[in-house]
Parts: structure tokens; sequence; C-alpha cells
């Protein structure tokens, strides 16, 4: 069994945008506070979470995460990885390092912002991380959670998606190759990037993201990663086609 947490399902920004005024980042459904996009995945045995966004910090408090066994990143942009340093309560609950799996271009990111965690005269009380380097051409497996990567594109950087079982998890996307589509295929449940409407030149917008999820005949299909523009769950969400729906922060999907 697989439980999938969504920590988070807003855009950078996060929902509501600093300063705006517009129905949605005014709403008081709920459903439209949208932190930065991440989600927690939990089998019998083992606890990860995809990304360490800003919001990193108050996800674990209020999902009442006393435990993660690993992080794993999709890419080197801020609001997915900035909230990593908030890893050291685990590293003192726990008495470990914690493991980190993210690809290249990430990991320099990491050592270029978190510097400090990988100093050899570090001072005590400082984030303790183990970097594997992981790629879209191999498998890997963290306790009993074997993830298979995908890439995907983010304009022109390469993004990790990842496949567990029948359950398949792509965010911040705008075009997907055909190789790596078939990685997809045969998925029972997809979460996947659906900005907003309007066109967009480093995410799907909502149109296409439907399009894919369709053309993949997947059974059912959570878009996440959503800007203010995206309109309020509660009118968005019943003209999506049978079989897809708006994630929203909280949820938990089973498999």
């Amino acid at each position: 069994m697989l439980r999938i947490t969504i920590l988070g399902s807003g855009t950078s920004t996060g929902v509501p945008l600093i300063g705006c005024i517009c129905p949605v980042c005014t709403s008081d459904d709920p459903r439209d506070k949208r932190l930065r996009t991440s989600i927690k995945i939990e089998s019998d045995t083992t606890c990860i979470v995809i990304d360490t966004t800003p919001d990193f910090r108050y996800q674990m408090l209020r999902t009442k995460t006393t435990h993660i066994d690993a992080v794993v990143f999709t890419h080197p942009h801020r609001d997915h990885y900035a909230g990593l340093d908030d890893i050291r309560p685990f590293n003192f609950f726990s008495g470990k390092s914690m493991p980190i799996y993210a690809n290249a271009i990430t990991q320099v990111a990491i050592q270029r912002d978190f510097y400090y965690a990988f100093e050899a005269n570090k001072d005590a009380g400082l984030p303790e991380m183990k970097l594997h380097t992981i790629d879209h051409e191999n498998a890997f497996t963290i306790g009993d959670i074997q993830l298979t990567p995908i890439q995907v594109m983010h304009r022109e950087m390469p993004v990790l998606g990842f496949r567990i079982g029948d359950f398949t998890y792509i965010t911040d996307a705008n075009h997907i190759a055909a190789e790596e589509l078939e990685k997809i295929k045969g998925s029972k449940v997809l979460i996947l990037n659906a900005l907003r409407p309007e066109p967009h030149p480093t995410h799907f917008t909502l149109s296409e993201a439907i399009a894919l999820t369709q053309f993949l005949n997947i059974p059912q299909t959570y878009f996440t990663h959503f800007s203010h523009q995206i309109g309020l769950h509660a009118v968005m969400e019943p003209s999506l086609p049978k079989g897809i729906a708006m994630a929203y922060d909280g949820m938990e999907i089973t498999l």
C-alpha cells in the first residue's frame, strides 16, 4: 500500500499571491490556500518526501510528520529545494544523516546554497546529509519503495518525475519525450502540473495537461502546481473531464 499526501499544490509564489486581491487569493475555501508543490509518500515501512519547498517546515508540522527516510528532488529551482535546511530536526531525532537523492545539476545547487552543510569542520547543529546521484536512466530503491525516474522538460531544464508502482508524479513540465511517456503508460494514478488556463513557456496549461492525461489513458489524474490564475477550486474542478481532479493541500491518496 502507498499513501500519498499533497504537502503543497501551488506554484513558486504560492496561493494566495502576496498583494493580490483577486477572488482566488481572497477565497475562504481552504482548497484555494496552496503552499509550494511537494508530496509525501508512505509505504508500510518507508516515508519519503519529494522536494523541500520554502514551506517545508510548516508542511512537516501540519501533517504531523515525525520521521522521513529520505528526500528526493525533482530539479534545482528554489521553490523545490529552498527548505532543505529544515531537515535538521530529523537529523537530531534520528541521529543520522538524511539521504538526499538528486540529479547532478540539483546537487550543484544544493552544495552552493547550503555550502555550510558540506564544510569539513562545520559547527554542530548544521544539516547532515548524504548525497546520492540519480538520473533518468536508472531506477533506485529507498527502503521498500522503488522509484523509476522520468525525464521531463521544464523548457530547457531537465526535471525528474517518478513512477512508483501504479503511481506517477510529474511537476514543472511543458514537454515529455515519447520514450519517457512510455514509462508513464499503465499508471493508475497520475499527479501532473497544470499551471493555469493561459499559455506559459515552462509549464503545461490546463488544456495541455488534460490532453496529455487523455492521451495516456490514465484512470485517475490529479492536477497540481497551480497559479492563482487557475481559478477557484470549487468552480474549476466540476468543469474537468471524468477521471481528472484538482489536488489540494492536505489531500491523501491511497493505492
